[in-house]
């Protein structure tokens, strides 16, 4: 029995991974869950699954939350995920904390040592170096969710990653991959949020449809398997069946090929070594009539340009690519800014960040927060 621990519960993915666990109940015991803030749902997840902990982070519910399980234990904030992760019973910690509050619980678990099965891109783009350094000191282990990093992961297992020659990552294209530019110009709220393959939150839907998503995966997948910028190649894959490729120096690639259904890399980063049968989709070659691949158009999609520009400085750039790029989506979706503005204002915003290339956690929350505030500044003075 895999004792896991789900933190970020209520959101895509940890409903996701909650669908996984059902469907294996001899194999998942959910000792923990966490929301931020959407206690109707945590309620009913802790009620149906029984577990130790509850984590809440917003403590404005602090004694305001009822109908918890007697012997579930209820935790609030950041000190509270923190004890939670100490838990020694928790053998898995998969992680789904959105956007950049996951960076310092996921500093937690790599300290404790914990196997992590991350579902998050943003706290390894402010800080892989950080974290991967302390990965090695404790040993933690780390398991690719996102569909990308995971099929790396299954095509590099048993191979020496030394002869490794180049990672292919695969982009579906999003919303407007046949769009013009002047399209992409109009583009409205409910267009952006119309992702053509996976259904997901609005932060990583939008993403998506920048293509700054992709940008993201690249640093990922630079910290996670160390690989430099020049080794990692993007691809535009419409069917979204191919995650991702590895090539070898032999010229020999690699392909993970599975259904669109985050479920599956979900439940192998939760069974991991052992491979579970399951009831999920699975591909049917017979009426797979083709598969298309294409470079992405950096023009029509400047936003991986900037990605790739973080990726070839790194140092405090990739947490200030990030830093802007949440606050810019975050008023897009108030509809305080255009589309086309996102990318825009990111520019702006690196263009005047002083690049720190030795820097500690200390550095990174700086950079994040003078990047946030630069980023709102250049909003207001967009909506001027």
């Amino acid at each position: 029995m895999i004792n896991i621990a789900v933190l970020g519960s209520t959101g895509s993915i940890g409903q996701n991974a909650l669908e996984v666990a059902r469907q294996f109940p001899d194999k998942f015991k959910v000792t923990a869950l966490s929301t931020n803030s959407n206690i109707e749902s945590i309620v009913k997840q802790a009620n149906e699954f029984l577990p130790k902990f509850v984590c809440v982070g917003d403590k404005r519910f602090f004694g305001k939350l009822s109908g918890l399980p007697r012997n579930t234990k209820l935790l609030f904030g950041e000190q509270g995920l923190s004890d939670l992760l100490e838990e020694r019973s928790i053998s898995k910690v998969l992680l789904s904390i959105s956007g950049s509050a996951a960076l310092v619980p996921l500093l937690k678990a790599v300290k404790e040592g914990k196997s992590i099965a991350l579902a998050n891109k943003e706290a390894l783009v402010m800080a892989g170096h950080l974290v991967m350094k302390q990965v090695e000191k404790t040993k933690a282990s780390i398991l690719p969710v996102d569909s990308e990093q995971s099929a790396i992961w299954q095509c590099l297992h048993g191979e020496d990653a030394h002869k490794l020659k180049h990672v292919y990552l695969t982009a579906s294209g999003g919303p407007f991959l046949k769009a013009s530019r002047s399209e992409i110009r109009r583009a409205s709220l409910k267009k952006v949020l119309r992702h053509p393959r996976w259904k997901m939150g609005k932060k990583i839907t939008v993403d998506s449809a920048t293509l700054i998503n992709k940008g993201l995966e690249l640093l990922e997948a630079m910290f996670l398997f160390n690989l430099t910028s020049s080794q990692v190649k993007i691809l535009i894959h419409p069917q979204a069946l191919v995650h991702s490729m590895v090539e070898f120096i032999d010229g020999v690639v690699m392909a993970q090929i599975s259904a669109t259904d985050m479920r599956i890399p979900i439940q192998y980063a939760l069974s991991y070594p052992e491979r579970l049968k399951n009831l999920f989709p699975s591909v049917d070659f017979y009426k797979l009539k083709q598969l298309d691949f294409d470079k992405p158009d950096f023009n029509k999609f400047p936003a991986l340009k900037l990605a790739y520009l973080a990726a070839e400085e790194l140092g405090t750039m990739p947490c200030v690519l990030n830093a802007a790029n949440e606050v810019c989506v975050e008023e897009f979706l108030k509809g305080r800014i255009k589309f086309i503005a996102i990318t825009k204002i990111i520019g702006k915003v690196l263009d005047k960040h002083k690049n720190k290339l030795d820097f500690n956690l200390e550095d990174v929350l700086h950079s994040d927060a003078w990047a946030r505030n630069q980023a709102r500044l250049f909003i207001e003075r967009e909506r001027l």
